[in-house]
């Protein structure tokens, strides 16, 4: 584990085992490695990423949560860990690549082991987006993530995934609608 620890904060991109898919990911404090990321894959800037964390504590840093009522606050935590990505207030000074044109931010605490791994021994999310080309179809498994991606990672962790059938839902913490089912 320590190889992906040091491509990590190295600002290494990273293939890992989702809920559901493959995704890509890196530092989400280190710059260069999100626009690495962004342009590897030919994503959008404007659309944002998600986080995936081990803990509540390790997102505190990106999300502004005194925008949250105490209910609020207990309604999300209540939904995790689990193969739902929240929308959360972002941080003032949280990086544009990573919210898009929001002022919001997708967070997910997961309960992938390779991942919590991961999350655990930096102290910090990861940045997470599904591993292929944008409009293309996402990898289910490492042997298929794309051909013309897979040449420009810097590590691939080849666990598996939780085997949910379909990427996370996503809901708006703020008011609980359903952005994505």
């Amino acid at each position: 584990m320590s190889d992906v620890i040091d491509c990590f904060k190295h600002g290494g991109i990273i293939a890992y085992p989702t809920e559901a898919v493959f995704g890509l990911g890196c530092d989400p404090d280190n710059r260069q490695a999100i626009e690495k990321l962004l342009i590897l894959k030919k994503r959008s800037r404007d659309k944002g990423l998600i986080l995936l964390a081990a803990d509540f504590s390790q997102l505190m840093p990106y999300i502004d949560v005194s925008q949250l009522s105490q209910q609020q606050l207990q309604q999300l935590l209540a939904r995790w860990p689990n193969g739902v990505t929240q929308l959360l207030p972002k941080n003032k000074n949280l990086s544009s690549l990573l919210s898009g044109k929001f002022e919001t931010i997708a967070v997910r605490i997961t309960d992938q082991p390779d991942v919590v791994a991961l999350c655990n021994m930096t102290n910090k999310p990861i940045v997470s987006t599904s591993a292929n080309l944008s409009g293309k179809e996402p990898a289910k498994t490492w042997q298929k993530i794309d051909t013309d991606l897979i040449k420009h990672l810097d590590f691939i962790i080849k666990g598996c995934t939780l085997g949910y059938t379909q990427p996370s839902q996503i809901i708006d913490a703020l008011t609980g609608n359903i952005v994505r089912p």
